[in-house]
């Protein structure tokens, strides 16, 4: 299941045993009685009435008298301690113990006659307690009324030194929450007694609400009021010291009747029919340390085929979890919410439904989950190896990108992540339809990398290769619309709050979007090769600060990898892939220093080469996998055997990077090119590969031509496979290269060069019309006056005379190259 969770507490596995041991201490000879005397057959009246902020958990129990006894476990210790026993038949409404555990407030009912067990009926009247338990003493009534109160004391942030005062809020069903002040005193060494129990100050911390949920983490109480029949998210912030703050309103645009009532998290509840769901609607919020705030909210619904739900993001991170029992389970990317495909929906996956509970669940704070049927509390997390494994076997293009996010975004173990993902790419390279496998891959995982690294970052960098999926995903009908965002009222608050603002405030002030993309660096570079092939160049300042840049992205992905590579990259210069690096470096740090406010200039630095350096090391992953797949070996660049079946898979998946890094204009590792060349030319046909030539699919490195004409013999076959690569070269490589090829066409091609380079600056001067008839010299009158001119220019210009001394020059066809230009000037 995409979903695991992993078991924190059982009642009948943590909480049974111990009653089970108390029982038979209880009934032993001799033994005196008050502890949890409990029957075994009444043991399935066992339940959770609460999880308090630290994780403790308290449960009640009855024994066949009907006494109700209440026990904690500690989740640290994993100890039972028993709190408390009221010797009566009460149903128990909701249970709170302080901190310290010195102070027990409960809110009970009386059973009905006529009612079912476990039954109760309205108006029935309801005591609200507070108990002094350190140790038991006196009974305070807080509350004596005909409505249902709930009672949660506060956890201070501070818990290192015991409090001589303590909160506790009583939420009342009349739709009030009070704040009771409660000072405490220790008497007679550890005894904790109240204070002054006869006047226990409380304030009105809120009123006329719908819905309320408390966050036990974060010690907030988030309430839904109605204004005009506008539903109005709120939120209040309690501190340390007891005192209390509004922090934001936010608008919904949803629908909540003002007759209804709904708490969340306020304890267990099992006063309402959890079975059956239609009838009640949902409403959650989530948050995280990062600053997310985001609302789901689920209306009642008629049908069972079409169920709507609804989640407001004020602003994002990560993901939510949404489960119907029995029907589907949804984890949605909230971090990206405006690309769909980003969300995983699994609706009638009979497998997955059936490995989560079948019953409703809780959820608690942070990642805890409980599920009241069972009494277990579960803590969740993403199951990377079901998700790994659902990667290779789903068939849709939605799902596997869904889990390909999924899987970089919240993996425990990146490198080993990483390298399984590589590892299906590497076999499924053309499989997706909507989108490109192998640059989903890049931008997420390069992404995902320098995340952490600061926030807003998914405002800077793109994340995704896509921007906007037109799709469709059975099952699934999503609208999304802007919500207005909250009105805030941070003000002196640090830590979430602070962050909350400053996200709230970038999104207001982001637009239009800023996401980073390589169109400037691909001018620049263009530009600069353009100036290389006319013979310009800029500034050497310029020019050595792009060198340096590049010059740091590869020492830094060595310094990342120590491991020897297999595949023959970083083995040459690559001045075209250097001058992108390096534009990328400079292009990539300005934006961020634009946008990044109060972050060092190293930081930033160091983040744009880890980011860049991260892109190709991909790229090296992904041949270094496939080549050790196939057993390939670096000898491949120096034999002329026909291509194996594993190099055709190879050279398949190195121009599928190319394509891939190519669209975005992203850098590739130097030696890439001749790498890629080489395997193509042996396996490809001839007239293929020169179609690849003169597309721009392989290109002609001075390093792959160079092996090409030194490990390539003078076959017929090879011979036109040499002349056609050297008559696609750019001139100044074309002429370096036609010297190491030993052929008479290699040297007809330096002669004519050579004849062209003299006569490209000839001035006529005045001659002697005798022409002398020296030794070497032919009977053809104009072809003697030629040579005699271009000795002329070669004894008065020695720099010329660059190709003597090389093996491969012929002398002959010097002259038939001499010859034949004559003609041609003279129209013969």
């Amino acid at each position: 299941m995409a979903l695991r969770l992993v078991s924190d507490f059982d009642l009948r596995k943590d909480v049974l045993p111990w009653l089970r041991s108390q029982r038979a201490a209880s009934a032993a000879p001799g033994a005196r009685g008050g502890g949890p005397g409990v029957l075994e057959n009444n043991y399935e009246s066992l339940r959770i009435l609460n999880v308090e902020r630290n994780e403790n958990i308290i449960y009640t129990y009855k024994d066949d008298k009907g006494n109700v006894f209440f026990g904690l476990y500690d989740c640290r210790t994993r100890q039972n301690e028993h709190l408390y026993t009221f010797e009566k038949d009460l149903h128990v409404v909701s249970c709170s113990v302080n901190s310290e555990r010195t102070l027990l407030a409960a809110s009970l009912v009386h059973f009905t006659k006529e009612g079912r067990k476990n039954e109760l009926q309205p108006g029935s009247k309801c005591l609200t307690l507070l108990v002094e338990i350190h140790p038991v003493n006196n009974v305070k009534v807080l509350k004596a009324v005909d409505s249902y109160i709930w009672v949660q004391f506060l956890y201070p942030h501070v818990e290192s030194r015991p409090l001589a005062e303590n909160h506790l809020l009583l939420i009342s069903e009349e739709k009030y929450i009070e704040k009771f002040h409660i000072q405490v005193i220790q008497e007679d060494g550890n005894r904790v007694v109240l204070k002054d129990s006869g006047h226990l100050p409380r304030e009105r911390v809120a009123e006329d609400f719908v819905w309320a949920q408390w966050d036990m983490s974060e010690q907030r109480l988030y309430y839904v009021d109605l204004k005009m029949s506008r539903s109005v998210l709120k939120c209040i912030q309690f501190s340390a010291d007891g005192k209390f703050n509004l922090m934001f309103e936010a608008p919904l645009d949803i629908t909540l009747s003002d007759s209804g009532f709904k708490l969340v998290n306020f304890g267990c509840d099992d006063l309402q029919d959890q079975k059956n769901l239609s009838k009640h609607l949902t409403l959650c919020v989530f948050t995280n340390h990062t600053g997310t705030l985001c609302v789901c909210y689920s209306p009642k619904f008629d049908s069972w085929g079409k169920i709507t739900y609804t989640v407001f993001y004020f602003h994002k991170d990560y993901y939510v979890a949404v489960y119907l029992p029995g029907h589907f389970f949804h984890l949605l990317n909230i971090q990206h919410p405006d690309l769909i495909c980003h969300s995983l929906f699994l609706t009638g996956n009979n497998e997955v439904v059936d490995m989560l509970p079948h019953s409703p669940l809780q959820s608690l704070s942070g990642s805890l989950v409980l599920d009241l049927c069972s009494g277990k509390l579960y803590r969740a997390v993403l199951n990377q190896s079901y998700l790994l494994q659902f990667l290779w076997n789903t068939q849709l293009d939605c799902e596997k990108m869904a889990v390909l996010h999924c899987v970089l975004s919240c993996g425990r173990d990146p490198q080993f992540l990483e390298a399984k993902l590589i590892q299906w790419i590497s076999e499924n390279v053309s499989a997706c339809h909507s989108f490109d496998l192998i640059q989903e891959f890049i931008i997420a995982s390069s992404y995902w990398s320098i995340y952490p690294e600061t926030s807003n970052m998914d405002k800077l960098l793109p994340y995704s290769s896509v921007f906007a999926w037109d799709t469709e995903i059975p099952g699934i009908t999503l609208v999304t619309e802007e919500i207005p965002l909250p009105f805030m009222k941070v003000h002196s608050f640090k830590g979430y709050w602070e962050k909350l603002n400053s996200n709230l405030e970038y999104v207001k002030y982001s637009k239009p979007r800023l996401l980073y993309d390589n169109s400037m660096v691909q001018k620049e570079w263009h530009s600069l090769i353009s100036e290389e092939k006319t013979g310009r160049r800029r500034s050497m300042v310029y020019m050595r600060n792009i060198r340096e840049n590049a010059m740091k992205v590869i020492s830094n992905l060595e310094a990342r990898n120590l491991e020897p590579r297999l595949t023959p990259l970083f083995q040459e210069e690559d001045n075209h892939q250097r001058l992108l690096m390096g534009l990328m470096v400079s292009e990539l740090k300005d934006h961020l220093l634009r946008h990044l406010q109060g972050i060092e200039k190293k930081k930033i630095e160091q983040m744009v080469l880890d980011y860049i350096s991260k892109l190709l090391d991909l790229i090296c992953q992904i041949l270094e996998t496939s080549w050790r797949k196939h057993h390939l070996h670096p000898q491949l660049l120096h034999c002329s055997r026909r291509a194996s079946a594993a190099e055709f898979t190879v050279f398949h998946l190195m121009t599928r990077i190319l394509e891939a890094t190519r669209t975005l204009f992203l850098p590739l590792p130097p030696g890439f090119h001749t790498l890629h060349t080489m395997l193509g030319v042996h396996c490809l046909p001839l007239h293929n590969l020169l179609h690849y030539f003169d597309n721009g699919v392989l290109l002609l490195t001075e390093t792959a031509v160079t092996r090409l004409m030194k490990d390539l013999d003078n076959s017929e076959k090879n011979e036109k496979l040499k002349f056609s690569i050297i008559v696609r070269l750019p001139p100044l490589i074309g002429q370096k290269i036609c010297r190491l090829w030993d052929h008479p066409m290699s040297s007809n091609i330096i002669s004519r060069n050579h004849v062209r380079v003299l006569l490209l600056n000839y001035k006529k001067q005045p001659r002697s019309s005798m022409i002398d008839k020296s030794p070497g010299s032919v009977e053809f009158l104009p072809l003697n006056y030629f040579i005699e001119i271009l000795a002329d220019i070669e004894s008065s210009n020695p720099a010329l005379l660059a190709f003597e001394g090389h093996d491969n020059v012929d002398a002959k066809f010097v002259e038939e190259a001499a010859l034949k230009h004559t003609t041609m000037l003279l129209g013969l």
